[in-house]
């Protein structure tokens, strides 16, 4: 089964981001959007887990998610990767205290590890965002980039982790929340 563990943004901020994202959908009709029930931030992206392995990985990620207080959290700007005039992703960025959520994120992955579903995209630097748009071939999405510098949503408190699974073929990719772990007060 294809896995991720994430954070879910609350629905009224993601009414503030839908709204602005609304505008960008009507500048670039091309591109992939990514439908507001796909609207996460990604701690750690799994990739296919064995089902043996779920019982080990719920306990560690459990007792990841009891190790690290709950964070305040706010959409801010956006980018692209690898880069707004060849993007393949357009993503919007967050405010919060970026060191904090790569421990969180470290700490769910290294969980993740001992579990035996390490993640394929351990080792590179985590950057906290939300996919917004998948370009089909290298696009320029500076514009769009450049219509999210400015955004500042309102901010929200993450108060738990979720193991996400993803199902993929015959349309857009869609989400079932597994199982979900209340951060430390």
């Amino acid at each position: 089964m294809r896995l991720f563990v994430a954070v879910l943004p609350p629905p009224e901020v993601l009414d503030e981001l839908a709204a602005t994202v609304a505008s960008l959908r009507q500048q670039a009709p091309d591109l992939r959007w990514a439908g507001r029930q796909q609207w996460h931030l990604t701690l750690a992206f799994l990739g296919e887990v064995d089902e043996r392995v779920l019982p080990e990985l719920t306990t560690r990620l459990e007792r990841a998610a009891g190790r690290h207080p709950a964070r305040e959290l706010a959409f801010a700007g956006g980018g692209a990767f690898p880069s707004a005039r060849r993007a393949r992703v357009l993503w919007a960025g967050f405010r919060a205290d970026e060191k904090a959520l790569a421990t969180l994120a470290a700490s769910v992955a290294a969980g993740a590890r001992r579990a035996g579903a390490p993640p394929p995209d351990e080792g590179r630097k985590y950057h906290p965002h939300l996919t917004l748009a998948h370009c089909r071939r290298p696009t320029d999405v500076s514009g769009l980039v450049g219509s999210l510098t400015g955004f500042a949503g309102t901010g929200w408190t993450a108060r738990s982790l979720v193991l996400m699974r993803s199902y993929l073929g015959g349309g857009p990719p869609r989400h079932e929340e597994l199982a979900a772990w209340p951060l430390r007060k």
